[in-house]
């Protein structure tokens, strides 16, 4: 069970703080069962409330600073998505963006990546679809650390870099 302040990551909504865990008073709904009230970090104006007793599946609890260190150390290392048909290709990448899963989400920032640069070196533009799921991944991923390594988000992507370039030296 997560606790109030908790910093969780919530489906594909990103990083979110747990306000509190309350029931809701609202007609038709069951007045013994607890929710839990999360605030997206990036949106503060949103609410979301999810049931306590149906949260392991769509709530984890977001990475330490142990863990994105790791994480990003391990980013050289982690593979690209094998694609296999451009014809499931939206599939596959909205299957990596809703795993809730900060690897995953670097998986599909590289293959992407490597994607862009081959149309680019062809002399083809870059698709809106590889644009818009590099950017899910990428808003997910640098919200997710910048939490845990308690860094702006606009410095997530050089303090990546950095560190994977020390870390080849």
């Amino acid at each position: 069970m997560f606790q109030k302040g908790d910093f969780v990551v919530y489906g594909h909504n990103g990083i979110c703080c747990i306000q509190d865990i309350t029931t809701l008073n609202i007609s038709g709904i069951d007045k013994n069962r607890k929710y839990y009230l999360l605030k997206p970090v990036s949106t503060s104006k949103s609410t979301i409330y999810t049931p306590v007793d149906t949260a392991d599946t769509l709530l984890r609890h977001a990475m330490s600073r142990e863990e994105a260190d790791n994480l990003i150390k391990s980013i050289p290392d982690i593979p690209t998505i094998p694609l296999n048909d451009e014809k499931t290709l939206e599939q596959t990448y909205k299957t990596y963006i809703r795993s809730n899963n900060s690897k995953s989400w670097v998986q599909l920032m590289k293959t992407i990546h490597l994607r862009k640069e081959s149309r680019i070196t062809a002399g083809h533009k870059v698709t809106a679809l590889d644009s818009r799921y590099f950017d899910l991944a990428e808003s997910s991923l640098y919200g997710e650390l910048s939490i845990a390594l308690g860094k702006p988000k606009e410095e997530i992507r050089s303090y990546i870099s950095s560190c994977i370039s020390s870390h080849r030296q």
